[in-house]
Formats: C-alpha cells, sequence, structure tokens
C-alpha cells in the first residue's frame, strides 16, 4: 500500500467517523423524544378528552378534537354536592400541615442521628430504616383504631398530625445523608462563639440544607396532593373532601359518568403539581445528589 492510498484511507475513515459523531446525538435525543411522547400521550389524551364532548372521548384514541367542548370546567366545576374550589382549599390544608410537619420533625430527626450521640443510636436508627419497607395497608388498621379512639375519624388531623412526629422515615434517611455531608469544622466553629445544639442547628446547618428541605417539601406535596387512600380512609363528609376523593366521586357506578367533566378537573388537580416540580426541580436534583456543601 502506497503512501497516497494510506493517506486517502485515514482520511475516509476520519470523514465516516466524523460523520457519524455528528449524526449520533440527533439520533439520540430522537429516540429520547419518542419515548417521551409515549409516556406523555396518556396525559396529552387526558387533556384532549377534557375538551372534547362526553360521547366521543372513548371514540376517538387520537389527539384531534373536531368539536371543542370548554363548558366541561364549568360543569365539572360545579358538578359535585360541593364547588371544585372547597375540595382544592382541603387538599390545600392538608399539603401545607404535611410538609410543615416533615419539614420539621424529620430535619430534627436527621439532626440527632446525624450530630448527636446517645445511648441505642444506631439501634434506633436500623428500626427506623426498617420502617421504609412497610407499606401502609400493614399499619393502616392499628392507626385507624388508635385516631378512631381519639375521635379524630372525618377530620384532617389524621393526616396532619403524623407528620409532627418524623414518621417519613424517607425525609430523615435522606436529611442525615445531607447533615453527614456537611463538614464538622463548621459545628466546632460555630460552638467556639458561643452556639449550643440549638444554635448550631438552627444557625448553621438549617441554612445549608436548603437543597434536602425543597426535595422534602416537593416529594411531601406532590404524595400527599395525590394521596388517595388514606384520605378516603379517614374522610366520609363529602365537605372535607380532598381532590383525589373528589375525583373518585365523578365516577357513578348506578348512573352515566361525565367523564368529560371529570378529565377536566384531573387536569386542574395536576396544575399545582406540575407547577411544584417545575419551580423546584432545581433543588430536587440537588437534594437527590445529597452533595453537602461545596
Amino acid at each position: 500500500m502506497t503512501t497516497e492510498t494510506l493517506r486517502t484511507a485515514v482520511v475516509r475513515r476520519r470523514a465516516a467517523t466524523f460523520g457519524w459523531a455528528r449524526i449520533r446525538p440527533v439520533l439520540t435525543h430522537l429516540a429520547l423524544a419518542a419515548a417521551a411522547l409515549v409516556m406523555l400521550y396518556p396525559v396529552i389524551w387526558m387533556v384532549v378528552s377534557s375538551l372534547r364532548p362526553g360521547n366521543e372521548i372513548f371514540r376517538e384514541p387520537g389527539l384531534l378534537i373536531k368539536d371543542l367542548e370548554i363548558s366541561n370546567y364549568r360543569v365539572g366545576w360545579n358538578a359535585l354536592t360541593e364547588p371544585f374550589t372547597r375540595y382544592l382549599l382541603n387538599s390545600a390544608v392538608v399539603v401545607f400541615g404535611a410538609v410543615l410537619g416533615n419539614l420539621v420533625s424529620c430535619s430534627m430527626a436527621a439532626y440527632a442521628f446525624a450530630r448527636l450521640d446517645f445511648v441505642g443510636k444506631k439501634f434506633w436508627f436500623s428500626i427506623m430504616l426498617v420502617t421504609i419497607m412497610l407499606p401502609i395497608h400493614v399499619v393502616i388498621v392499628p392507626q385507624y383504631i388508635l385516631f378512631s379512639q381519639a375521635g379524630w375519624i372525618n377530620t384532617f388531623l389524621p393526616l396532619v398530625v403524623p407528620k409532627f412526629l418524623a414518621t417519613d422515615a424517607f425525609f430523615v434517611f435522606l436529611m442525615v445523608q445531607f447533615i453527614r455531608g456537611i463538614p464538622r469544622e463548621l459545628d466546632e466553629a460555630a460552638r467556639i462563639d458561643g452556639c449550643g445544639r440549638a444554635g448550631i442547628f438552627l444557625r448553621v446547618i438549617l441554612p445549608l440544607m436548603v437543597p434536602a428541605l425543597a426535595t422534602t417539601t416537593i416529594f411531601t406535596f406532590i404524595w400527599t396532593w395525590n394521596d388517595f387512600f388514606s384520605q378516603l380512609i379517614y374522610l366520609t363528609d363529602p365537605k372535607k373532601y380532598t381532590v383525589p376523593v373528589a375525583l373518585r366521586s365523578f365516577v357513578d357506578a348506578t348512573a352515566s359518568t361525565n367523564w368529560g367533566s371529570m378529565f377536566a378537573m384531573s387536569v386542574v388537580s395536576l396544575v399545582p403539581v406540575f407547577l411544584a416540580f417545575l419551580l423546584g426541580q432545581r433543588f430536587l436534583v440537588k437534594g437527590i445528589a445529597t452533595t453537602g456543601i461545596k
């Protein structure tokens, strides 16, 4: 093989490699876009169905709207015994209490496990981790009996009060891992300046835990807002229904279901979740990564 032939082969190989390097990202993005479209199709179909007449919702699997039916939102808003505003406010109250409870109790419990020394620390931390594997269906019966004897059934208390007792072990573990990434030298410096345990927690640890606290807020908001099982168990008065329970009320086994109105209110119920994720995704990534400080 001559020098000229070898040079030509090298040039062609480099050109082919360069061409594939330019095409590969395009193909990757097209594949990701197709996968995203497949995953988002049910949500898009629900939004489209909320704008269709009821008799066309299940006839058309596509996304083309022939007859625009905006009245589904107006009808759905007032279709139940109470305006949908009440159910949104009820969910907001429950979510606010759950978020506040998890932020306060889980951060304090995490600080204790990460920084304090006490008898049985490793044992209780292991017990806490074991509770993550317990499904809610295992504990719902004894909890219901306990709350029933306390007279809390048909109130928001069973949905809010346990959050102030650090019952969500996942968030405690998340914050423990985050606090362990914070240098202990900061604690020592604060102690030299006269801070006690409470001062170190409030003035040093807590301000640095913003990503973990934001992650806890977002997850608690989404999980509580979408929680159907617990709210169905404890809430029996229609005036105290939250959004998931109210949406279930649209389905009537003894009469025709207004699917258009139900899909319309489902779209409305997704808006707060979408906004929460959109506004907090930057903190969500940082909190899950548990990078500590830089």
